[in-house]
């Protein structure tokens, strides 16, 4: 027991004076952003309030936060310092939330603000920054956010249950897992939103609505269609959401506006479908696939067995 004690003891203060050390790094990194930008920006006047905010939003807040949390550590206050940290954590998820919209506001001020461009220019050829730019330091916070997940979970198991500090470390874990959960539903809900995005501009016309609330991107791919009277097999396109599954070819090549484009063919809602594997089971080559709608059957082949694997297995759970 002893031994183990001793072991933990070695691997958590190993942990916390590198939880120590990154705190440091990264304090120095937001000090270039808050004294280098936002203090001299406010004085200066260069950007409106609301565009400031905008762009830099709660970045201040996290950097006091994380200021507090190094004096704490320093001090060998762990649990204390934890605990006080938590209380900011949600600044995390504003600043994930608020992201996109800040990276879009710089860009668009960079391109309209000729005094900001050359402000910003002139900050970042100081020897602090060390080549890097604005736009590289503003998501550290989220990174930050992953790093203090693994930090805080190897303190909580190099501590023992028995101790005073276990309770609070066991708390700050929680509190920064749940923050995590948030950065990361925003990211995917960010990502998801981009790939619709990118399969509207895809289709032809705008007749397909693909943008809708609450639809999420599954997948697209090459499928071979199976005609019911014999004819030749046809090779289309076909997109997978969480609601609908949608069947394009693609437009004549030499077309003056839509040659990149692909033009759809059917939308079929997945609500009652009915996927089942006709063959493909064994170990051959390639598969085909029969999706029943009410007024449609669609028999899909596919000459790569993994392909049809794969789409089978993302066709049934989108339909469950």
């Amino acid at each position: 027991v002893e031994e183990q004690r001793a072991r933990w003891e070695r691997k958590r203060s190993r942990t916390a004076k590198e939880l120590l050390e990154t705190e440091h790094k990264y304090l120095e990194q937001l000090d270039l952003v808050v004294t280098f930008f936002v203090t001299i920006l406010k004085a200066k006047g260069t950007l409106k309030p609301a565009v400031l905010e905008t762009i830099f939003g709660p970045l201040e807040s996290i950097y006091s936060a994380s200021h507090v949390l190094s004096l704490h550590l320093e001090r060998g206050n762990l649990g204390r310092g934890l605990e006080n940290f938590c209380q900011n954590l949600e600044l995390y998820g504003h600043y994930a939330e608020n992201l996109e919209q800040a990276n879009k506001t710089l860009k668009e001020q960079l391109r309209k603000n000729k005094s900001f461009r050359r402000f910003k220019k002139l900050q970042e050829t100081r020897p602090q920054f060390q080549g890097r730019k604005l736009e590289d330091l503003l998501p550290l916070p989220l990174q930050k956010l992953h790093q203090y997940k693994h930090f805080l979970r190897d303190l909580l198991e190099n501590t023992s249950p028995d101790s005073a500090e276990y309770q609070k470390l066991a708390k700050a874990v929680k509190s920064v897992s749940e923050v995590s959960r948030w950065v990361q539903d925003v990211s995917c809900k960010r990502e998801n939103s981009l790939q619709l995005l990118r399969v509207q501009k895809l289709l032809k016309g705008q007749k397909t609505q693909v943008l809708t609330p609450g639809r999420w991107y599954i997948r697209e791919g090459w499928l071979l269609v199976v005609p019911s009277k014999g004819e030749e097999l046809k090779r289309r396109m076909f997109f997978l959401f969480s609601d609908i599954f949608i069947a394009t070819k693609p437009c004549h090549p030499l077309h003056p506006l839509n040659s990149n484009k692909l033009a759809c063919q059917a939308v079929y809602p997945l609500h009652q479908c009915v996927v089942d594997k006709v063959f493909g089971h064994t170990q051959s080559q390639g598969g085909l696939l029969s999706l029943s709608f009410p007024h449609k059957t669609l028999l899909l082949m596919s000459s790569d067995q993994q392909d049809i694997n794969d789409w089978y297995r993302s066709l049934t759970a989108a339909v469950r």
